[in-house]
């Protein structure tokens, strides 16, 4: 196997003209809150980090790689970049890496994390060949951490303020020793916060030099609608340039990062394109297993018109198909729900019952069920709405963000649409 880490082209500005990448969005939970950070904004127009249009299993992430080389050859890099943290869902992208690592043996693979729980990885990082690996250090002194961190969850423990910030730097720092003593290339990102840790960002890249960090990326804080930080003025072309020129006596720079989305595909800087977009949404769309033949998709309704039951009140579900012939959703059984009770064996009775269903649409959902049936490839969507439209939707790989409940999302307005190229 020749993997030529040279032809990356977040790590070396000669190869990002000619060389592409692709972000697989398998990662939605993130493990941290930064103060500049709000996910639940996805807008097609806005190209920033933890912004994707679609979430997809490993599987279906293994297929949108296959159907976007067919669209892009260049593509050299497959990355992991949330749009959660990678190892604040460790299963979805350790399992993603050891498929395309499989499927591709001279891919290059890289990831893109916060650190906080990486450092148990990365034995198994190195043995899947995984070249590089950025992780994002914007403080090493606790104190100014814990402007920049509202709280951090650690081995199922919430912290805050200053204990918060220790351990994740404690972890961050750890966590890049490991890596280059596996030979894994690191590069270090560091958000510039005006008035919070821009003065603190040349103590962090002599830290991290120290450490063996190989590039740093000292990139411009984004606002960000409905954050802490969000009237905090971004960073002066100038301001950048400074701390650019101050930090490069300790590292080499990246000076043409694009803050991509964590649904990136092609080159750097360049719109995602409709048809690969496109991909994706089929991606999305399919069973989670993709070679799996799963027909149909079920729904928890009342009267049948609405998707407005939640999962353990349902005494019956509706299954729904589409029809090959009038590409029409169609009603094509009612299946009785296991007896109430029983706990997680109720929910593994549910999911045999509904073996040929891609997806459930509930009203609502408990933690227990949702893992029982993601585990059996039955993805559980808590939406709202007429329930033709949801299933239709579904079905044709459409995004249905307006029908999600609205503690879950806040897309932009039906005004906004476009390609990831990012808001003007």
């Amino acid at each position: 196997m020749s993997i030529k880490i040279e032809n990356h082209p977040c790590f070396n500005d000669a190869s990002r003209h000619k060389f592409g990448r692709i972000h697989l969005p398998v990662a939605p939970k993130c493990n941290i809150q930064c103060n500049y950070c709000n996910r639940k904004f996805d807008c097609m127009n806005e190209n920033r980090p933890g912004v994707t249009s679609r979430i997809l299993s490993p599987l279906q992430a293994l297929h949108y790689l296959e159907q976007a080389l067919v669209l892009s050859p260049n593509i050299a890099v497959v990355g992991i970049a949330g749009p959660g943290d990678p190892f604040a869902n460790p299963d979805e992208t350790m399992e993603t890496l050891r498929l395309v690592r499989a499927k591709y043996p001279e891919m290059l693979l890289c990831l893109a994390t916060n650190g906080l729980e990486l450092l148990p990885y990365i034995d198994e990082l190195a043995e899947l060949k995984v070249s590089h690996v950025t992780i994002t250090i914007n403080a090493i002194d606790p104190e100014i951490g814990a402007e920049v961190y509202a709280w951090v969850r650690y081995k199922k423990k919430m912290y805050r303020d200053v204990e918060a910030a220790k351990v994740l730097i404690a972890n961050q720092l750890e966590s890049l020793k490991k890596l280059k003593e596996a030979g894994i290339t690191a590069k270090v990102n560091s958000i510039i916060i005006p008035g919070v840790n821009d003065t603190h960002v040349i103590a962090v890249a002599a830290k991290v030099a120290e450490l063996g960090a190989d590039i740093l990326n000292c990139l411009p804080y984004y606002s960000t609608t409905e954050t802490v930080f969000e009237n905090i003025e971004e960073p002066s072309p100038e301001m950048v340039s400074a701390i650019q020129t101050a930090t490069s006596e300790y590292l080499p720079q990246m000076k043409h990062c694009a803050r991509c989305r964590a649904d990136a595909v092609g080159i750097i800087g360049e719109i995602n394109n409709e048809e690969m977009m496109q991909k994706l949404a089929e991606a999305s769309a399919l069973p989670k297993n993709p070679s799996e033949k799963r027909p149909y998709i079920a729904v928890s309704s009342m009267e049948g018109v609405l998707i407005n039951q939640h999962l353990g009140e349902a005494d019956r579900f509706l299954i729904y198909g589409l029809d090959p012939q009038t590409s029409e959703c169609v009603l094509v059984d009612a299946r009785s729900a296991p007896p109430s009770g029983g706990g997680q064996q109720r929910w593994e009775a549910l999911a045999d019952i509904l073996n040929d269903c891609r997806a459930l649409l509930v009203n609502g959902a408990g933690d227990s069920p949702t893992k029982v049936m993601n585990a059996k490839g039955i993805d559980v969507m808590v939406l709202e709405g007429i329930i033709e439209e949801a299933v239709y939707g579904i079905f044709t790989g459409q995004d249905l963000k307006h029908l999600m409940k609205s503690s879950q999302i806040h897309a932009c307005g039906s005004s906004c649409s476009g390609t990831g190229g990012g808001c003007g």
